[in-house]
């Protein structure tokens, strides 16, 4: 679970770790009062989770309240998100640091950079010799050693090693309290006297552990549209994307199999919704969020083992049955109690198919898509 920025700036700032002044803002019409109370000039900083804001256009540094008042319409009519009001750094030189796990080892990793800021990806691909990483025995902990050998491998000179020191170690306490998979400042901004200031933030939770996380939970805002809010608090994954087949499928394996599939034959995908596992019994709830989202034609694709295939499809024919479904459906079931499931199929009029490719090609053959 990733948190926004200003989340991620709350747990920062509980751990002293200096973030600037900034002030939430929910509408429009609290924009006077924040940027009263930030001063000018500030930043507005949309509160999305996807990375490169500064590169669209979402992070704008304002001089008038004027000019506030326009970017900051234009950056919440574009994203309907929340808006964070920040006040603006006079800063020496950006850095970049972050802990995450490093997955191969089964480690944490501590890595940081004199050359902080938008172009961190670049600096990793091109100049990766620039990048200082230390890997940490997480039944050892990150030890004040480990983090001054950290900052002084980047050239700071002293004073600002130590300030980096200490903030290394809270960052790392943060990281483990909070069961993260990675977090992130990018970029913390080194003053003239040193001290140091985190501009940005970056804060994603293992899903695993929220369970021992409750501060923080799935909210409307982590979502693109109320459609993928209701998929995520039925616990079923849901991705939209813009083409016309949309994916019913049990198991995320086969569903990466369909999904290749079907742009092997100059087909597109509309959106893909998961049904296996621990969903097998929700294949009613989930056929009908997908006869809502209203693709050109929806591919049902299982091979059940443990979760049954005639489970599956009695969802579906229930689902068909109570929605009258005017979208054409393809469907391939395999797996456990197969016979029974073509069975239930062919009682709503539905025929199972036995190969998973004929089925992506009749998908395909419907909607209009040219077989490659």
């Amino acid at each position: 679970m990733k948190l926004f920025e200003y989340q991620a700036k709350e747990l920062f700032s509980e751990s002293s770790i200096a973030v600037p002044p900034n002030t939430l803002i929910g509408e429009i019409s609290e924009l006077d009062s924040a940027v009263e109370k930030i001063g000018l000039p500030c930043v507005l900083k949309a509160q999305v989770l996807h990375g490169g804001r500064g590169k669209a256009g979402l992070v704008k540094l304002v001089q008038t309240k004027e000019e506030a008042r326009n970017e900051a319409k234009r950056i919440m009519e574009a994203t309907d998100k929340k808006l964070l009001v920040e006040g603006a750094v006079s800063y020496e030189r950006e850095m970049y640091v972050s802990i995450t796990v490093d997955a191969a080892s089964g480690l944490a990793m501590v890595m940081a950079c004199l050359e902080g800021g938008v172009d961190i990806e670049e600096i990793a691909r091109t100049m990766p010799e620039k990048i200082i990483k230390e890997k940490v025995d997480m039944s050892l902990g990150l030890t004040p050693y480990q983090a001054d050998n950290i900052m002084y491998s980047l050239g700071l000179e002293q004073s600002a090693a130590k300030e980096g020191s200490k903030l290394l170690l809270k960052l790392y306490q943060l990281f483990v309290n909070y069961n993260a998979e990675l977090v992130e400042i990018n970029p913390l901004m080194i003053l003239k006297d040193g001290t140091m200031v985190a501009a940005d933030g970056k804060f994603n939770l293992d899903d695993n552990a929220l369970y021992k996380q409750n501060r923080f939970s799935l909210t409307r805002d982590h979502y693109k549209s109320d459609f993928e809010y209701e998929a995520a608090l039925d616990g079923i994954p849901y991705i939209a994307f813009e083409g016309d087949i949309g994916m019913m499928v049990a198991g995320a394996g086969l569903a990466n199999v369909v999904f290749d599939l079907i742009h092997y034959y100059g087909g597109t995908v509309a959106n893909y919704l998961e049904f296996g596992g621990p969903n097998y019994h929700k294949a009613h709830k989930c056929m009908k969020m997908m006869l809502e989202a209203k693709p050109k034609c929806i591919l049902i694709a299982t091979f059940g083992t443990i979760a049954r295939a005639d489970v599956m499809a009695q969802g579906i024919v229930e689902a068909v049955k109570e929605l009258k479904p005017e979208i054409p459906i393809v469907a391939v079931i395999r797996g456990t109690g197969e016979e029974e499931a073509q069975e239930l199929l062919r009682s709503v009029g539905l025929t199972s198919l036995g190969d998973t490719e004929e089925a992506v090609k009749k998908a395909i053959e419907i909607v209009g898509g040219a077989e490659k």
